[in-house]
């Protein structure tokens, strides 16, 4: 046999019990709105241009860190607007660092009640690069900042890089996390074990409706990114005909989505979605995790 994570077990798709969201509906719509911040000269971060110093260096790479920077300067303002003119809440997954690099901005996110989840201290680390004392100290620092600045520990966690060790969901469980949105293996929440008495819901989170892979790695561009989607949206809406709710994540990188003509494109593919608002339930990652909670045991597979 082949070695195995032993989180969750193989539940084939047509098995599932169908149930509802809040208001008999059966599409959940999440935003991931991901505020990162990144050391200068040093750690990883995401390339607009792979190799812009000559192969990945020397540092400072002045250019990849000042496109990034862009998003919490520029782009992220842009990105509240935009929420507050489609009346869009988010989860904001958001390194810690943030708190001393721009904390006007998480308190704008604040102001208007958006969640506020832990993603790590800053997306220049990855913490499947440490040993679980290292990762252990990672997580209690971010969750120790957010809460002191919130009044309240983040529910929810998303890795830096999305980057697991072995030991991740138990250290999470252990720390207080209800759910992760690192484990992309399905279109409904399900329920990860961990080394103690907890368990941890695997929300999802997507890999494809995200604009770095789509963006970044497969090089779509804007107009691509937004009917992206679009399809996704009216397909899902198609599918949970059969009564087995969906969630449906959307990903964004204000240095990314933040530029201006891709925001224009994604307020296009936003307000499509907003327009059917009736049909489906407009939530935040947390809320998900709520409404799990209220279903019966064995609901959730």
């Amino acid at each position: 046999m082949l070695p195995s994570h032993g989180r969750y077990d193989y539940h084939p798709w047509p098995g599932r019990p169908a149930y509802a969201w809040p208001g008999g509906t059966r599409l959940a719509v999440y935003l991931g709105l991901n505020l990162e911040h990144f050391a200068f000269g040093q750690g990883l971060g995401a390339e607009l241009a792979p190799g812009a110093n000559g192969g990945g260096g020397p540092q400072p790479d002045v250019l990849n860190y000042a496109w990034r920077d862009y998003g919490n300067r520029v782009g992220a303002w842009r990105m509240l607007e935009l929420l507050e003119e489609l009346d869009l809440p988010a989860t904001v997954l958001l390194n810690s660092a943030m708190y001393d690099y721009a904390p006007q901005l998480v308190a704008a996110h604040r102001a208007r009640g958006d969640e506020i989840a832990g993603h790590g201290r800053t997306n220049s680390e990855r913490q499947n690069m440490m040993n679980e004392a290292a990762e252990a100290q990672l997580i209690a620092e971010a969750t120790a900042a957010i809460a002191a600045a919130e009044g309240a520990a983040p529910r929810g966690w998303l890795s830096p890089w999305i980057a697991e060790s072995a030991f991740t969901p138990d250290l999470l469980a252990e720390a207080g996390y209800r759910y992760t949105l690192n484990w992309c293996a399905d279109d409904q929440p399900i329920w990860l074990r961990t080394r103690g008495e907890g368990r941890l819901l695997a929300i999802p989170y997507p890999q494809e409706v995200n604009d770095i892979p789509s963006i970044v790695a497969r090089k779509d561009g804007a107009e691509r990114f937004a009917a992206m989607i679009e399809a996704d949206f009216l397909e899902r809406l198609r599918q949970v005909r059969d009564g087995r709710p969906q969630v449906m994540g959307i990903a964004l990188h204000p240095y990314l989505i933040g530029q201006p003509y891709r925001l224009r494109a994604l307020r296009r593919a936003l307000a499509a979605v907003v327009a059917r608002r009736e049909e489906v339930w407009i939530t935040t990652a947390g809320a998900i995790l709520d409404h799990v909670l209220t279903l019966p045991e064995g609901t959730v597979p």
